[in-house]
């Protein structure tokens, strides 16, 4: 073997990452927490809300904050915020919660804290190769057909079409939906989100039929291929004037809302630990980030708290400017 020692090669490097390991370090312990009450930080039923929770509760656990994890449900956690029982929560999506944060925060007891940086969409989706047995997808359209329907039946729901939707908690309409555009499916609440996925997996690998709610960002739209269904393009009044839309007689005669998945908090908190909540307000995620780390626990089997602490130690220099107002 020939070249410079090991030593000589690796050494200055390490030197140079303890170096900064230990200046993060005297940093964060320098920084004194405005209160040594927990920070509860709520936690939901779905892989990236969990990741992004634990990735947040690290951060401010190495100032020297307490952190605490309380898991909610998502469309009933808002008098829980508005009475201070949680502190954060990292990821509310307006695809399925728009209105029920706008309603909170007007009450002055929520906050709103801004976009995290993913963009979220959630919607009926099928596999490709269900589409020759319903001509005229993904126009919502070829779903009113009595046919389409038998196609995605279940010996449950036969005639009628079976609708795999997300667990109670998430929202989302689908029964409102069905009704509305008269479309001949039944809607079947999943258990849990890996419930949900682990079906899509076994109908996939045996062509069978399923329509089901699919949600980005996740890893299920990379590695399966299908298509989200095209509804009526969503507006607020469709949610709540019944004269909006196709069906003057119902609400909900469009599709889901697209966008921001935001950062909210207790608004009472933000006097009590004033630099926890601007780390929250700048926390930033993507979804070209967090995939491989949803995929990294639903696919290969990690804990949350591994693949979270792995991207703190390897992110540093992201999260370091979050942090400003400690020193970092």
């Amino acid at each position: 073997m020939t070249g410079r020692p090991f030593w000589k090669t690796c050494m200055p490097k390490l030197l140079v990452s303890l170096a900064a390991a230990t200046a993060i370090s005297s940093a964060a312990q320098a920084f004194e927490p405005e209160s040594n009450d927990p920070i509860i930080i709520g936690t939901f039923n779905w892989s990236s809300a969990m990741i992004n929770s634990e990735i947040a509760g690290i951060i401010l656990q190495k100032l020297g904050y307490t952190v605490e994890y309380l898991p909610m449900d998502d469309s009933a956690r808002y008098p829980g915020f508005e009475a201070g029982d949680a502190t954060f929560a990292l990821e509310t999506w307006a695809t399925t919660q728009k209105i029920n944060l706008e309603t909170s925060v007007a009450t002055g007891k929520v906050l709103d804290l801004g976009e995290t940086g993913m963009q979220a969409k959630e919607e009926w989706w099928y596999p490709i190769y269900m589409k020759e047995a319903c001509p005229g997808l993904p126009n919502w359209e070829a779903l009113k057909d009595p046919k389409c329907g038998e196609a995605f039946a279940a010996p449950e729901t036969a005639p009628k079409g079976r609708y795999l939707s997300g667990p109670v908690d998430w929202g989302g309409g689908d029964v409102e939906r069905v009704a509305a555009l008269g479309l001949p499916f039944e809607v079947v609440n999943a258990g849990t989100d890996a419930g949900m996925f682990a079906e899509l997996q076994a109908a996939y690998e045996r062509k069978a039929p399923i329509m089901m709610w699919v949600y980005a960002p996740h890893w299920a739209p990379a590695k399966f291929e299908g298509e989200w269904v095209d509804f009526p393009d969503y507006e607020d009044a469709c949610y709540t004037d019944p004269a909006w839309g196709g069906n003057p007689d119902a609400t909900h005669d469009c599709g889901k809302p697209e966008g921001w998945i935001k950062k909210m908090g207790w608004a009472e908190g933000e006097k009590k630990w004033p630099c926890a909540y601007e780390v929250v307000r700048n926390f930033k995620m993507d979804n070209a980030t967090i995939q491989p780390l949803i995929g990294a626990v639903d696919l290969d089997g990690k804990t949350v708290t591994e693949v979270a602490q792995g991207w703190v130690d390897a992110n540093e220099a992201v999260w370091k400017p979050w942090a400003a107002c400690a020193g970092l």
